[in-house]
């Protein structure tokens, strides 16, 4: 399998504090690789330094042999990003917004209308005549979910992706995701939600206080931490297994 994602010795300082901690990792064609932490354990900063976003203090990020920040151009051509809080412009339609998109990666008209109208039938979206800024948080999310797989980029990043979703969907996301790295796609996402990233990921990294302290697929987390489920896993690993004793005096 080719790595289409590798990150190496990745670091990030704000001021006096380690945000991340000389991480390094990669993710393959043909892979869901799931990245999990507690809150402000860094993942949010190891995104958006992997997609170009924010420029490591130290390390290195490559997207399919290029580097993202030499690269930057080019490297966003094959890569999709769906954040956990879209960004989008209130004035536009949706339908404006996917034109905007589509002419800036240079999509044909007729492919863009045939994946637009193929993603709107599976996520049950109606609303594209309406403008942005009257959409609810979950039609915003579908919104910037198509605009993404409507391209099928190489390597997708996805923050916190079924947050909004109805459950309908969020099932129809999982698949759809399965089905491209199916196809040789690589996938990368944060989630929450264990049980998703349980069920859906090929391997997981997990990152705490700014240190990638954790990695494998299923089984070798549970060899690692002598733990079955994932929650437990991760539980154990990130300092959070006194929560029975927490609730007990409660």
């Amino acid at each position: 399998m080719d790595e289409f994602l590798v990150a190496k010795n990745l670091r990030k300082d704000f001021g006096n504090v380690e945000a991340v901690k000389s991480i390094s990792f990669h993710v393959n064609s043909g892979e869901i690789y799931g990245f999990l932490g507690p809150n402000g354990a860094g993942k949010t900063t190891t995104l958006r330094m992997v997609t170009g976003v924010l420029k490591p203090t130290e390390g290195k990020v490559n997207i399919h042999g290029m580097d993202v920040f030499e690269n930057s151009i080019d490297v966003k051509s094959i890569i999709g990003v769906v954040p956990d809080e879209p960004k989008l412009y209130d004035n536009l339609t949706g339908h404006e917004f996917l034109e905007f998109v589509g002419s800036v990666f240079s999509m044909k008209r007729d492919e863009l209308n045939r994946r637009v109208l193929e993603l709107s039938e599976a996520f049950d979206v109606d609303f594209f005549n309406k403008f942005i800024g009257d959409y609810s948080h979950g039609m915003k999310q579908k919104l910037m979910l198509i605009s993404v797989l409507m391209r099928k980029p190489k390597v997708l990043f996805m923050d916190e992706p079924t947050v909004g979703l109805d459950a309908k969907s969020a099932k129809i996301l999982k698949l759809l995701l399965r089905k491209y790295v199916n196809e040789g796609a690589a996938v990368f996402m944060t989630t929450h939600i264990l049980e998703i990233a349980e069920k859906m990921c090929d391997r997981i990294g997990i990152i705490n206080e700014g240190e990638l302290i954790a990695e494998g697929n299923l089984k070798e987390l549970r060899n690692y931490s002598g733990k079955e489920s994932l929650e437990d896993i991760f539980l154990k690993l990130t300092g959070g297994d006194e929560v029975k004793e927490i609730v007990d005096k409660l």
